[in-house]
């Protein structure tokens, strides 16, 4: 279906710049990225995310998201709190269907002139992609989240920028976590997230949050279970122990529906064991859109925010850019 919808003009492929080289939004600008090198031509003016991040990402850099992918379970309300009032933002953007699933003729209509995602979502539609417009994508969506950022700001010709906003949430981290570390010294933390699933999911160093926390210098208890592997470790209810730390951070994924009534259910049965009453730090249950599921510099902020409450320190939200 979607080859017989594709034209070539737009197709991506090598150029004569180098990439990342100068050209700004109005020129040509070669990309280096996971699937090889494509050809931006500038000013990118309609971009379509192909990965909730990257939808943030687009916000964050202030070029228009003709497109997106499906956020949460409900479409009635697709963005999420975290990003703030963005409504006249995205007045003209369009759902072009599941990160799963996106519908090619829905993107092929919004003409863009930068399709975005990753290799570990649509490896499989990287060429079919590529012939409706130039399509950049990075290896992953999690551990390269910063990575990321950069590669879109790259694309736009907006990569200062990219890499101005990343400085800014690092010095915004660092200044938070100082004062919580000077208030708990020996501060430790760990998230432990209900999916539904047979086992809880303990989050690690290599996480979204565990690179957060990082940037904060809050570290993983010493001999947590870890891993740089995945992102998290499955966590059985008779392991809950071996979650405590200084703040233990709690959110569960809860749509609409059956698969949200699975992660209450489960969040319910750890949180009645016992052996829950025994964990000795904090406790705090934290939103799970900006904690897990943002992957992104908007999510971190709020993260950031949430956790500066909570210790009672200065949230430096003058750290945060307009």
């Amino acid at each position: 279906m979607a080859c017989g919808l594709v034209f070539a003009a737009g197709c991506g492929g090598s150029g004569e710049t180098e990439p990342g080289g100068a050209g700004g939004n109005d020129s040509s600008i070669s990309v280096e990225h996971a699937m090889g090198v494509t050809t931006v031509d500038g000013p990118v003016e309609r971009v379509v995310a192909l990965d909730p991040s990257y939808a943030d990402a687009a916000l964050l850099l202030g070029v228009p998201l003709a497109g997106y992918v499906q956020y949460r379970a409900d479409p009635g309300n697709p963005f999420p709190e975290y990003l703030g009032d963005i409504d006249e933002k995205v007045a003209d953007s369009v759902n072009v269907g599941t990160t799963a699933e996106p519908d090619l003729e829905k993107i092929l209509e919004l003409e863009p002139d930068l399709i975005i995602s990753a290799k570990v979502r649509h490896e499989s539609l990287y060429d079919q992609l590529s012939k409706i417009a130039p399509t950049v994508f990075s290896e992953s969506t999690g551990p390269t989240w910063k990575q990321n950022i950069v590669l879109l700001g790259e694309a736009l010709g907006r990569k200062d920028r990219a890499e101005e906003l990343i400085t800014s949430y690092e010095e915004r981290a660092a200044a938070v976590g100082d004062q919580i570390r000077a208030q708990r010294p020996d501060i430790t933390y760990s998230l432990i997230r209900f999916a539904g699933e047979d086992t809880a999911r303990l989050y690690s160093s290599n996480s979204f949050i565990g690179e957060i926390m990082a940037d904060m210098g809050i570290p993983r208890p010493a001999g947590a279970p870890d891993t740089t592997e995945k992102i998290f470790t499955p966590l059985s209810m008779e392991q809950i122990l071996k979650a405590d730390a200084g703040v233990v951070l709690v959110s569960a994924y809860t749509p609409p529906g059956d698969e949200g009534d699975s992660s209450r259910d489960q969040q319910a049965s750890f949180e009645a064991n016992p052996l829950w009453q025994r964990l000795s730090g904090d406790v705090l249950h934290v939103d799970d859109e900006p904690f897990v599921l943002s992957v992104s510099i908007q999510g971190a902020h709020a993260s950031i925010t949430e956790l500066a409450e909570h210790f009672g320190v200065d949230p430096r939200a003058d750290l945060i850019p307009e």
